[in-house]
């Protein structure tokens, strides 16, 4: 299991949970890059009591601080408070990532309703998009019908947050899907800046900020578009930068709307 090790290494310095403010949270997606770096971040911060893995088979570990969660688990009552569904665009497998459940975006609604159901009270969903294919009215409201479903559960707390993904992991393809695919890539250069793909590293980081802030935040739904995402990213304090966001303050270097439901 070398990327669990990988994804895990941190959680060995991790610093005591803050008293009052600890709180279980679960990873939906703990494989590839993002899922991992998120999942080895929750564990490293020390702000959560336990961070839960939902895994797809057996998992023998002794690590402090983490449970992987079988997927049976998903049909009763769940410990955790917060949960996280990462999504990742397709990328060639090698093998390491098995252990963990890995959702698909069609499986958004299905399995928020488990979440809601087993009495998780707060969802964050990473939802990846390619660069200049996301419609302007789409980046900060909800996209798909499956997310209009997930509004309705009733979480207290539900925020997507939308980060722009490069493409990796490519397979071979016919003369005319390498054609679209070049014309493509030439719209990274019409792309601003603000809207380019943020270092999964980074992403992780930030999901896990806001995941730890949204107890604080005012019951709502949320949707943080990729360009304030990417400011956050690249600001001296993008926790800082989110909480304020999240508490619908001005924020006055990121002209970027705030939609709530």
């Amino acid at each position: 299991m070398d990327l669990l090790t990988q994804a895990l290494r941190g959680a060995a310095s991790a610093r005591p949970a803050q008293q009052g403010r600890a709180e279980v949270l679960l990873v939906i997606g703990g494989g590839g890059v993002l899922g991992a770096a998120l999942l080895a971040r929750a564990l490293a911060c020390g702000r959560f009591s336990r961070v839960q893995a939902l895994v797809a088979k057996s998992l023998a570990t002794a690590l402090r601080g983490f449970e992987p969660l079988p997927q049976a688990a998903m049909g009763g009552a769940l410990r955790a408070d917060t949960a996280v569904i990462v999504f990742e665009r397709p990328r060639r497998s090698n093998g390491r990532d098995e252990a963990f459940v890995q959702p698909a975006p069609q499986q958004l609604a299905a399995l928020a309703a488990q979440l809601r159901a087993g009495g998780v009270r707060r969802l964050l969903v990473l939802v990846p998009h390619a660069p200049a294919l996301l419609p302007q009215a789409l980046k900060s409201g909800l996209a798909t019908l499956d997310e209009g479903r997930v509004a309705a559960l009733g979480f207290e707390q539900l925020l997507f947050v939308r980060a722009a993904q490069a493409e990796s992991g490519k397979v071979a393809r016919g003369w005319l899907q390498r054609l679209a695919d070049g014309w493509l890539a030439q719209l990274a250069w019409m792309v601003p800046q603000r809207e380019q793909p943020v270092r999964a590293l980074r992403v992780a980081e930030l999901a896990v900020e806001l995941a730890w802030r949204l107890p604080q935040a005012a019951s709502a739904t949320r949707v943080l578009p990729p360009e304030l995402l990417w400011h956050a990213a690249h600001c001296a304090d993008g926790g800082a930068l989110l909480s304020a966001w999240l508490a619908g303050e001005p924020l006055p270097q990121a002209e970027v709307p705030v939609q709530r439901w």
